[in-house]
């Protein structure tokens, strides 16, 4: 865990914020292959808007799609759509596009759920723009659900394409300009940084949707945040409509 003001500081020195190294359609179009299969991540993703939905028609937009894996997890209430920079099998719900040089948007649809997981770790100098464009198409009483790794970590792992790197503090307060955090906590907590593998272990983690005092901190692999649209305080500009 972090501990003092001045450990706080001297860490955030240290650690790379953002770069202007951004990859293309070339690098996703093999990364995301990776992704075919569910994975633990994806998988508690799926079992966080089966909740949320509660069985009620909805629409949901999957940002950063990859090959749409997520679709196969969600219940038949969720209409899926997605996004990416590299679809490999095209079809009416996906949409191709890089949305670092485009606006993030599916025509002039919104949506009741927007899932960004395993993104905004990739969106370098983009990310207050992005939560902005999200919240244009998110409707007014929708859910974002959005991943960040812990880079807090006991053992920070930086995966090497990672160009947006960032303390848990200011992700979240670059988050709360556009959302009302409604709740976050861990995607697991594993001593190494890395999600669980073996089927006890992800069993018992795809269940805990909770922090945990002075261990979270240190041993959350990545962080769900559940959100929804900022109200804006009498006479607060709104900044989505500005950027």
């Amino acid at each position: 865990m972090v501990g003092s003001a001045h450990e706080l500081e001297r860490e955030t020195e240290s650690m790379p914020q953002t770069t202007d190294t951004y990859y293309k359609r070339d690098f996703w179009s093999s990364e995301n292959l990776k992704y075919t299969q569910p994975h633990f991540r994806m998988e508690k993703a799926a079992r966080i808007l089966n909740s949320i939905s509660r069985n009620k028609q909805c629409d949901l937009l999957d940002v950063g799609c990859g090959p749409a894996t997520l679709k196969q997890l969600l219940r038949n209430n969720i209409n899926y759509h997605g996004i990416d920079i590299a679809i490999h099998n095209p079809a009416p719900n996906l949409i191709q596009a890089d949305f670092l040089e485009n606006p993030i948007k599916f025509y002039d649809k919104n949506f009741d759920f927007v899932i960004a997981q395993g993104v905004f770790e990739y969106v370098g100098n983009f990310q207050s723009q992005k939560f902005s464009e999200i919240a244009k198409v998110l409707k007014e009483d929708g859910t974002l659900v959005v991943t960040y790794v812990n880079f807090n970590h006991r053992n920070k792992n930086v995966y090497w394409p990672y160009n947006n790197i960032q303390l848990f503090e200011d992700f979240q307060k670059s988050l709360e300009q556009f959302f009302r955090i409604d709740q976050f906590f861990p995607s697991s907590h594993r001593w190494h940084h890395d999600e669980p593998k073996g089927r006890v272990m992800k069993a018992i983690q795809m269940h805990i949707n909770g922090n945990i005092p002075f261990i979270s901190r240190s041993f959350a692999v990545e962080y769900f945040f559940i959100c929804s649209l900022r109200t804006l305080e009498i006479g607060e500009p709104n900044i989505v409509s500005a950027v």
